[in-house]
């Protein structure tokens, strides 16, 4: 299962970032994760929300540019080693990691949001090891 992950590209200016987080709670989209990159002249704000279509619609409709891309969201057991371990089976089979950052939710249970070169064989990897992935409407309800 993919989840659709929005992201905003934004000057590196202040006050910018809160522009963007303003239309998306004018317009009551739910944010569930971040990530914030930046270069000298310009950020990629990644998000995990729960309307991610109404999301990109708002801010297009406010002139931020931003685009849906599928992600994976993993539930992995929360102690040391977990990750890694999944992370090599990826390896193995060919697949490069682009980017992840996780996410804080009170729970036993840890979350990754995960970018991989080739979504469907991951996710392929991921069925064949029980690993669990949810969608945003799942995560926005845990």
């Amino acid at each position: 299962m993919f989840a659709k992950q929005l992201t905003v590209f934004i000057e590196n200016r202040a006050g910018r970032l809160s522009e963007v987080l303003s239309v998306l709670g004018d317009n009551n989209v739910n944010i569930l994760s971040q990530s914030l990159a930046d270069t000298t002249e310009f950020g990629l704000l990644r998000l995990i929300v729960d309307d991610p279509a109404l999301g990109k619609e708002k801010l297009s409709e406010n002139g931020f540019s931003s685009l849906l891309s599928d992600v994976s969201i993993i539930q992995i057991p929360h102690k040391a080693g977990s990750l890694q371990a999944l992370l090599k089976v990826i390896d193995q089979n060919g697949v490069n990691i682009e980017y992840m950052y996780g996410l804080s939710i009170k729970s036993d249970k840890a979350y990754i949001v995960l970018k991989a070169s080739d979504i469907e064989k991951v996710d392929k990897i991921f069925t064949d090891r029980g690993v669990r992935t949810i969608s945003c409407e799942e995560l926005a309800n845990i």
